[in-house]
């Protein structure tokens, strides 16, 4: 037989290596087996023996008649780091409560100013859309008298010296108690 390499296969750290006496055994293996099997031996009584130095992390290989027993295969132990997406995400979590912090900030600001804008606003608006003091013209009522005397006695103004007097010392008292605005007319 031969017992060259037949072929050789990279999987991560670990070479898997085919010997073409493995290919051959597999290719005439057609279901006999070519070893008889063991009938099973009577029971033994088995002493009781102090505690055995086996690991319980070494499993026991069991193989099949006929084939040849595969050398124990040892992986290294090492603690995978954890995956770089959850730190990712943290990251992106940190900044995601730092926005909505800045956020409530900036919505409190928001507000205060629109209050305050609100509040200016109407200031402007009561102070643009308010009617001055109207200071009530005095002696209306005399003057108007006096006019429609005028107007009635065209032809005898003196009739209505009564209306004018009446008229002339209305507006005097108004003089008096500070209203300096009085209609000259």
């Amino acid at each position: 037989m031969d017992t060259g390499i037949a072929g050789s296969f990279a999987m991560g750290d670990y070479t898997i290596k085919i010997s073409t006496e493995l290919i051959d055994q597999l290719a005439r293996d057609d279901g006999k087996v070519t070893k008889k099997t063991r009938k099973p031996k009577a029971d033994k009584v088995v002493k009781p023996q102090e505690k055995s130095r086996d690991l319980p992390s070494e499993p026991k290989i069991i193989t099949a008649p006929g084939w040849p027993m595969p050398p124990p295969m040892y992986l290294p132990v090492t603690t995978a780091p954890p995956p770089p997406a959850i730190a990712e995400l943290e990251a992106i979590r940190a900044v995601l409560e730092q926005s909505e912090k800045v956020q409530e900030k900036l919505d409190k600001q928001h507000a205060g100013m629109r209050d305050e804008l609100i509040k200016k606003s109407k200031d402007l608006r009561d102070k643009e859309f308010k009617l001055p003091y109207q200071n009530p013209t005095p002696c209306t009522g005399e003057r108007e008298n006096c006019l429609e005397c005028y107007v009635s006695n065209a032809h005898d103004p003196l009739k209505c010296a009564e209306a004018v007097k009446r008229f002339e010392a209305c507006v005097r008292l108004a003089r008096q108690t500070g209203n300096s605005k009085v209609a000259q007319h």
